[in-house]
C-alpha cells in the first residue's frame, strides 16, 4: 500500500496469467472451498443419492416386466434400456442444488465478500458449477454401482461406456447453469429448490428416458425426439450398447445422430445460460 497525495492507495494485486488465467484460477480456487464445503457435510450427497437409487429399484422391479423395449417384455431389457434415463435424469436433478447453494450463498452475504476481493466476476459463479459437476460424478460412480447389482451391463466396451458417462456429465455441467440463472433470480433457497425442480419433471418424462418415444402421441413424440434430454439418453444407451436387438430408432436428426445432437445441446446451453448467468450476477451484485 503506498500514499498519494495523503489518501491511502491499494497496490494493484498482479493477475496470474492475464484475464483468462486469472479466471481459471479462481474458478479453481472456488470450486476447491465448495467442494471441502461438500465433503464436511456428507448427508448432501448421500440424500443425493437416494433418489436415483429408487427410481432404479422402482422402474426396473415394477415396471420393468410390463413395458415392452423392442417388442420385448423382458424386465432384463427394460433394465438396460432403463438406466441411461436414470443416469441422465440424476445428473440433471443436480440443478436444484446447484441453483438452491448459490441462493444460499446470496442470502447469507458470502456473494457480496466474494465481490470485496480481487477476483473474476464470472469465477464465483464457475467454481460454484465445477463444484457441483465433481458430486455429480460421484453420485454417478455410486448409482453405476447400483445399476450393475440389478442387472444392467454395457457391451460395447469401456472406452465407449467412458464416453457415455461423460456426455452425461456434461449434460449436467450445462443444467447446472440453468440452476445457477435461477438461484441468482430467487430470493431464498427454498425458491431455488423449488423452481430448480419445476421445469425438469416434464423434461425428464416428456422423453424417451423411461419409454420409447414411438410409443407417444405425435405431438409428444416430436417434443420428446427433439428435447436436449432425450439426445443424450439415445447417445448414451448407443455407447453403452444398451439398444435392444429390434428397436426402431426413429427418423428424426437428434435420434439419427444423438451423439453430435447431445454435443450440440450441451455446448449450445453452456454459451446461453453461462452468459445470462454472468450477466444477472453483476447485476444483482452491481
Amino acid at each position: 500500500m503506498t500514499v498519494v497525495g495523503g489518501t491511502p492507495h491499494r497496490t494493484p494485486v498482479p493477475r496470474r496469467g492475464g484475464a483468462v488465467g486469472q479466471s481459471v484460477h479462481d474458478s479453481l480456487v472456488v470450486a476447491w472451498r465448495n467442494v471441502i464445503r461438500m465433503a464436511r457435510i456428507p448427508e448432501v450427497v448421500v440424500f443425493a443419492l437416494i433418489q436415483p437409487i429408487m427410481f432404479v429399484v422402482l422402474f426396473s422391479y415394477v415396471f420393468g416386466g410390463s413395458i415392452a423395449v423392442g417388442g420385448s417384455t423382458k424386465p432384463s431389457l427394460y433394465r438396460e434400456f432403463l438406466m441411461a434415463g436414470i443416469f441422465a435424469q440424476t445428473v440433471t436433478f443436480a440443478t436444484a442444488g446447484a441453483g438452491a447453494g448459490i441462493a444460499d450463498d446470496m442470502h447469507k452475504g458470502l456473494i457480496d465478500r466474494f465481490r470485496s476481493l480481487p477476483m473474476a466476476r464470472g469465477a464465483v459463479l464457475t467454481g460454484r458449477t465445477l463444484a457441483d459437476l465433481v458430486q455429480t460424478a460421484l453420485t454417478l460412480v455410486v448409482l453405476a454401482v447400483v445399476a450393475l447389482i440389478v442387472g444392467w451391463r454395457i457391451h460395447d466396451g469401456v472406452p465407449k461406456a467412458l464416453a457415455g458417462f461423460v456426455l452425461l456429465l456434461l449434460l449436467g455441467y450445462a443444467f447446472s447453469w440453468i440452476g445457477a440463472l435461477i438461484g441468482l433470480s430467487v430470493r431464498t433457497p427454498e425458491a431455488a429448490t423449488s423452481g430448480g425442480l419445476i421445469w425438469l419433471f416434464p423434461l425428464t418424462f416428456i422423453s424417451n428416458a423411461f419409454v420409447p418415444s414411438g410409443n407417444m402421441p405425435t405431438v409428444l413424440r416430436v417434443i420428446a425426439e427433439w428435447n436436449p434430454f432425450s439426445s443424450t439418453v439415445q447417445a448414451a444407451r448407443e455407447l453403452f450398447g444398451n439398444l435392444p436387438a429390434g428397436y426402431p430408432v426413429p427418423s428424426s436428426w437428434p435420434m439419427q445422430h444423438p451423439v453430435w445432437a447431445s454435443l450440440i445441446w450441451s455446448a449450445l446451453i453452456i454459451a446461453v445460460f453461462r452468459w445470462l448467468s454472468v450477466r444477472k450476477y453483476r447485476s444483482a451484485t452491481g
